[in-house]
């Protein structure tokens, strides 16, 4: 619903309108404090949806490049594709790793950046449309969802392992898991194996996280703006003023925003990068 109509007290308070956009498509009612069978339906949509999307701008790309002089759009990739790659040459030294790693780092960065983009999209304008189709919840911005960052993260975390077995070998990996970081000495074992399980937990809880939380606050920002905006409804002068606010605090927080959408794309990939590059590296 839209925020003027609850500014206006023909419908939920403002609590009750934040809490509704807040409230993820489930394919069914959670039961229990960890229930894995709950999936969020409207996240995984817009994931995949913005996926195929930058899939389908980087084959475009690819498709229509030329030798000659580059067009706007192919030279914006071009231009994208070298700093994803001399970022990697800078950190994954192993050439034939980086034949997989560059493109897997391209494809978080415009993956991640398309999901935090949806973010500039009125508030109401997708789940209104949605509830004209019968679907009463409905969260477009996959990144402000834990489970989604947090799957990001992990996957990352598993091509990290993948890495460490293939360049140290397991038993060399294992090793490793027990000599490192305070020295290979048969005391120090419990401890070094300790220090390096806290370190993959607290990489992988910290990659998630960052992301989840910049882009929540975001969206949750959004939100009060809007409800300012809805406040015209009141009469009298502070309708008017709320409204005013409504339209300079949303001009600038949405190119304020900008900057953010950007810099959480760019950071989740150089932390990708940064990841799989100390999986190559030896302690």
């Amino acid at each position: 619903m839209a925020a003027a109509e609850h500014a206006a007290g023909s419908g939920p308070t403002a609590g009750e309108y934040i809490i509704h956009h807040l409230t993820h498509l489930q394919n069914h009612k959670q039961t229990a404090i960890v229930d894995f069978s709950v999936f969020n339906l409207d996240s995984i949509f817009w994931a995949v949806l913005t996926g195929l999307v930058g899939s389908f701008l980087l084959w475009r790309a690819a498709k229509s490049a030329t030798s000659g002089v580059p067009g706007r759009f192919q030279a914006a990739v071009e231009m994208l594709v070298e700093m994803v790659d001399s970022q990697a040459k800078g950190i994954v030294h192993n050439a034939q790793s980086r034949k997989l790693v560059a493109p897997l780092a391209l494809t978080v960065f415009v993956w991640i950046l398309l999901m935090n983009s949806m973010d500039f999209l009125p508030v109401d304008l997708l789940p209104k449309i949605g509830e004209m189709m019968g679907i009463h919840y409905m969260r477009v911005v996959p990144t402000a969802d834990l489970s989604v960052t947090m799957g990001l993260s992990v996957s990352v975390l598993l091509i990290c392992l993948f890495y460490n077995v293939k360049i140290k070998g397991f038993g060399g990996w294992v090793h490793e898991l027990f000599s490192a970081p305070f020295g290979d000495k048969v005391i120090l074992y419990p401890v070094n194996f300790l220090m390096q399980m806290i370190e993959f937990v607290a990489k992988t809880v910290s990659h998630g996280m960052r992301l989840f939380g910049n882009m929540y606050a975001g969206e949750l920002i959004f939100m009060l703006i809007a409800l300012m905006g809805g406040a015209i409804a009141a009469g009298g002068l502070t309708g008017p003023l709320l409204f005013l606010g409504h339209i300079v605090a949303g001009t600038v927080w949405a190119i304020f925003h900008i900057l953010i959408v950007a810099l959480q794309a760019f950071v989740f990939m150089m932390l990708t990068l940064v990841y799989l590059g100390q999986a190559h590296d030896a302690h």
